[in-house]
């Protein structure tokens, strides 16, 4: 008989939703801007504003945090601006491990809603020009309901990255029971400790049910919303 949720466990799938949902709020509407930028806009520095957002599907995660950590740690350049500020902090809390989780789903955001943007049929956009609508109005009423399907599936993907994030991670916010340890850094908590096997493979089993949950999640969202056309699995 499998024994129930410790507090602990809980504890640990409760941080872990709440950083990815923060994370993916923070970075859904910048990814949708940012493929809406990279799709419809033709301008000076494009190719290199597309090589940045995708920078960190290439970087390791952990380079990724680094950086993170010279730009927002305390002595930052940003990091202390928002103590000086606001007052605030990113390092070694929740809000700095969801600040990374996003920065790591953006570019696979990015790519999910510029693939949906880019299927719009431009004979409908230049339609709607012609009968005198104005960019916003086309945008409302033409792009974004169309493009729906990719925001919904880049926002899914983003949610499966999110929750799976470790490197960039652990290397800004570091591992903090309570306050940062995700389920990956539990995972890899608990490894470090002998005889801890069950506690391991109880994590594992419950990041591969979220992470399929999110994916069956994805699926059913997208084809509710194409009418049944589209499928991200």
């Amino acid at each position: 008989m499998i024994a129930p949720l410790s507090s602990a466990e809980w504890e640990i799938i409760t941080l872990s939703l709440k950083v990815t949902s923060v994370a993916v709020l923070l970075a859904l509407p910048i990814a949708y801007g940012l493929a809406l930028v990279l799709t419809r806009s033709r301008f000076p520095g494009r190719f290199l504003l597309d090589a940045l957002v995708h920078l960190p599907l290439v970087l390791p995660p952990v380079v990724t945090g680094y950086v993170l950590l010279i730009l927002f740690g305390r002595n930052g350049p940003i990091g202390s601006f928002l103590e000086s500020t606001f007052g605030t902090s990113l390092t070694f809390r929740w809000t700095g491990a969801a600040l990374a989780a996003a920065v790591m789903a953006l570019p696979l955001m990015v790519r999910a809603m510029r693939l949906s943007i880019e299927a719009v049929d431009p004979r409908l956009v230049e339609a709607a020009h012609t009968l005198g609508a104005s960019r916003w109005r086309t945008f409302a009423t033409i792009i974004l309901p169309l493009s729906l399907p990719g925001i919904l599936a880049g926002a899914i993907l983003g949610f499966a990255r999110s929750i799976g994030e470790f490197g960039a991670t652990i290397t800004f916010v570091s591992n903090i029971p309570g306050e940062t340890r995700t389920l990956p850094l539990a995972i890899y908590t608990s490894l470090q400790v002998p005889g801890t096997d069950i506690a391991v493979a109880r994590l594992v089993v419950l990041a591969v049910i979220i992470s399929l949950a999110a994916l069956i999640l994805s699926e059913w969202l997208v084809r509710r919303a194409s009418g049944g056309r589209a499928h991200v699995l």
